[in-house]
């Protein structure tokens, strides 16, 4: 996500510099027309506007609180804007901190792929102060475009609601799956089967645009399984912490907590579902109906 994050900043006209764990990547930045920073905390201290694009909350904590750690260099006035999918509970501190020293903090954590990304189509869940979010909107919508940038509210906000889209997600695509591996060992034709439920009460946007995918027996391999997992077990720490009933959700990150054993920490948001089909004994896999212009 952040090298399309980068590049569309350059053509924008901002001056960015880059910086990245891994030093290959100052190859892909210098691509993008961004200045490479290897020490994080020296790119931090320089910056008006810090954006971190990490995997997930523990890379973010030791972004800011590790060695060489970014969060006492940030100047006050700077605005840092976290576009990892993140815990709420595990940046609470953080926050705070920055807070009090007078640095301004918007959470915008991303919906949609790298293409989209790439396209300046993402869609930007923001949670912060109003005030900090409405001097960023402009920067922001350089990334997900008028009306794809949402301000869900204040601090916790954006990351929480980033969660639940995630959760309802792995929901259905487990429902999902489950049900048809129901239809295929009950003989019906996945292809009727999808096109039924397309057009019913049970329609979805992963029937509609990520079924395809798993009919070709890609999982989706551009985000871990353990990540995935991870997402899933705070949400459900959220619900605990909050006495919200959580008995099926629960069995969702129950079964990709199973996937992560059976897997290991592989590519592939889907993988959960490869456990269902393991279990079993099928496979999800169906071509697409061939329309008459590509039949001979």
């Amino acid at each position: 996500m952040g090298v399309p994050i980068c590049a569309n900043l350059v053509r924008a006209g901002y001056r960015v510099q880059a910086g990245d764990r891994r030093p290959e990547a100052a190859e892909q930045a210098a691509r993008c027309g961004a200045q490479w920073v290897a020490p994080i905390a020296q790119l931090a201290a320089e910056s008006d506007v810090l954006i971190t694009v990490l995997p997930g909350p523990g890379e973010v904590r030791k972004m800011m609180l590790g060695p060489g750690g970014v969060l006492e260099v940030l100047r006050p006035g700077t605005t840092w804007i976290d576009m990892t999918s993140n815990s709420p509970a595990a940046m609470t501190g953080i926050q705070r901190r920055l807070l009090a020293r007078g640095v301004h903090i918007l959470e915008a954590p991303v919906g949609g792929s790298v293409a989209d990304a790439a396209q300046g189509t993402l869609q930007v869940l923001v949670g912060g102060d109003a005030e900090v979010f409405a001097r960023q909107r402009n920067l922001l919508e350089i990334l997900g475009g008028p009306g794809r940038v949402i301000h869900a509210g204040g601090y916790g906000a954006g990351y929480t609601v980033k969660l639940l889209i995630n959760l309802l997600w792995f929901g259905q695509a487990v429902a999902t799956a489950e049900a048809l591996l129901l239809g295929r060992a009950a003989g019906l034709d996945l292809g009727v089967v999808r096109e039924t439920l397309t057009h019913s009460a049970a329609d979805s946007r992963f029937i509609r645009h990520d079924l395809d995918a798993l009919f070709a027996g890609d999982f989706m391999r551009s985000f871990g399984l353990d990540r995935c997992y991870e997402e899933l077990q705070t949400v459900t720490e959220l619900a605990h912490a909050l006495g919200v009933p959580f008995q099926l959700s629960e069995t969702v990150a129950d079964l990709y907590r199973r996937a992560v054993q059976r897997y290991g920490p592989a590519d592939g948001e889907l993988l959960g579902v490869a456990l269902l089909e393991e279990q079993a004994g099928l496979q999800l896999r169906h071509s697409p109906a061939r329309t008459p212009q590509d039949r001979p």
